[in-house]
């Protein structure tokens, strides 16, 4: 699967804002990757509050990405290539600009009053202390009826009633509108918190996350909700849904997609993305261990077994790149990022690239706030000058931990403004675009575009086990990675060296022969800075 961010991959018009016919421009290229499916980011009309996450209209293409025709030109274009097409369906919430919403908010007796959670206020304020996943509380109040709305995200991302049968069904009819277009499936978006808890009593602790698993999350009536989706829609079409769980647990994760629940297909589980936040939350970074990632991945397959199946997935549009969070984006980049890759695409799940990560695209770090667009950042610079916080270190965890880590625009070659519009972006370029970008890459044989589409090519030959076992070996070593890939005809071992010196591979009860690796083939026991070594396993 290859993520495409549509606002940032490629512009064809000059307006600074990637779009359809920009995607339609670079389909040759991304038939090249040899990817099999795309999760296109949304692309429906929308006030852009967030991006695209907040949708006024669901039948409709927003003009700064094309037209309806351009997108039937699109999926057109990828099904001769032999590319499935998943759509980015947001349906927790919508903008408050959508028309359900408009009406909502007329009167208290408007019919459309239900599609939304409005709540009387409680002693002068918010009907409960819930927090907005953004900042702030997660309710508004409305002057013209005097009501607070529901909104988990922004104040204009007003949360859906999913227990008004009326909203399931609207849901459903959207789905049913796009899949007769002829996509190939859904990312449904923050799935896992459709289902709300009604007594809206208090959060119990003020830390975010804690209220996302004890409330936000999972709610009494998910799964019937989901098993309804898929039973009116879902089952009558040959697609495939990937849920975004913030939320979901390990220890619930077949619950979602186990294949006899007639649900979702596989999650994005967030358990990795959440390590390194401390208890101030993702802009209080703290420190992950090897073991930690390691034990993430261990708990999951071990948690999904043969029952249901693993994304597998290092960032996407909502976090930093994965090369400057899990790889080393300086000395080691291009060592770093093969390794990451060969892990993705070795391990048992279906791997998610995220656009840019095939080239090795890093974190930003701009100097002046102005500079950025995200609404999370843009709230958390807001609460640090509000509370008279350190400007400098609220910059320092943005550069680590922000959206528009992974939002800047994707680096095609050096000319001005990397390739990607001959006007000025949305958002500015990262620098480092002389020195990273796809023409660089296509003209170096050992770059990490080139490794990449070998490993693609490796994992589609039946030399790397798709299905079959996972076997961790060494769980506590602080910078190896080693574990076993089965699945009784196949047998590998990816031994990874995630650090920035030599570490000695351990001696293996069985006959290795080397299939692939990051540095020159050797003999040598040692693994360099960064050193990634498959080998097909013969037992002695």
């Amino acid at each position: 699967m290859y993520q495409i961010y549509p606002r940032s991959f490629n512009d064809s018009n000059g307006d600074g804002i990637g779009d359809l016919r920009g995607i339609i421009e670079k389909l040759d290229y991304l038939q090249s990757l040899g990817i099999d499916l795309i999760w296109l980011g949304p692309v429906y009309k929308t006030p852009n509050d967030d991006n695209g996450y907040d949708i006024a209209d669901y039948y409709s293409i927003d003009p700064e990405f094309g037209t309806m025709d351009d997108f039937n030109d699109l999926l057109a274009g990828l099904k001769q290539r032999g590319i499935k097409l998943i759509m980015d369906l947001v349906v927790n919430h919508t903008s408050d600009e959508h028309p359900w919403f408009e009406e909502s908010r007329k009167t208290l007796d408007n019919p459309y009053r239900k599609f939304y959670f409005w709540k009387e206020g409680k002693n002068d304020g918010p009907p409960n202390n819930w927090k907005a996943f953004f900042g702030g509380s997660a309710w508004e109040l409305d002057p013209l009826t005097g009501e607070y709305y529901l909104h988990l995200f922004t104040k204009k991302q007003p949360d859906l009633n999913w227990e008004n049968p009326t909203v399931r069904k609207e849901v459903y009819r959207i789905m049913k509108y796009w899949l007769d277009k002829g996509i190939d499936g859904f990312r449904l978006d923050v799935i896992s918190l459709i289902s709300k808890r009604l007594d809206f009593s208090d959060a119990k602790s003020d830390q975010l996350m804690d209220i996302v698993y004890d409330i936000y999350a999972n709610g009494p009536r998910i799964h019937e909700f989901l098993q309804e989706m898929n039973r009116e829609v879902l089952s009558q079409y040959n697609v495939m849904t990937v849920g975004e769980g913030p939320g979901i647990t390990s220890d619930m994760a077949n619950d979602y997609i186990g294949e006899d629940r007639g649900e979702l297909n596989m999650i994005f589980q967030l358990d990795l993305m959440f390590l390194d936040n401390g208890p101030g939350g993702k802009f209080d970074v703290q420190p992950v261990s090897l073991p930690d990632f390691k034990k993430t991945f261990r708990k999951w397959d071990e948690a999904v077994g043969n029952r249901g199946w693993n994304n597998i997935f290092l960032d996407n549009h909502d976090f930093p790149r994965m090369v400057s969070r899990f790889g080393n984006d300086s000395e080691y980049r291009i060592k770093s990022s093969k390794l990451l890759l060969t892990f993705l695409l070795t391990m048992r799940g279906t791997p998610c690239i995220y656009m840019g990560s095939e080239i090795g695209m890093t974190n930003v770090a701009f100097q002046d706030p102005e500079d950025y667009r995200d609404v999370e950042t843009l709230q958390y610079f807001k609460k640090t000058i509000k509370e008279g916080s350190n400007m400098d270190f609220a910059l320092e965890q943005v550069h680590i931990q922000g959206r528009d880590n992974a939002r800047t625009p994707m680096q095609w070659d050096n000319t001005d403004q990397a390739g990607f519009s001959s006007g000025k972006p949305w958002i500015k370029i990262n620098p480092n675009y002389r020195d990273i970008n796809v023409d660089q890459s296509e003209n170096d044989e050992n770059s990490i575009l080139n490794y990449f589409r070998k490993m693609v090519r490796l994992r589609k030959s039946g030399l790397i086990p798709i299905t079959g076992d996972f076997t961790e070996l060494y769980p506590d070593d602080p910078a190896l990675y080693c574990y076993v890939r089965d699945n009784g005809k196949e047998s590998i071992l990816v031994c990874l060296n995630f650090s920035d010196h030599t570490v000695m591979m351990p001696g293996v009860p069985v006959k290795l022969q080397y299939i692939f690796g990051n540095y020159p083939q050797t003999d040598s026991m040692e693994l360099l800075p960064w050193e990634a070594r498959i080998y097909a396993i013969t037992l002695l």
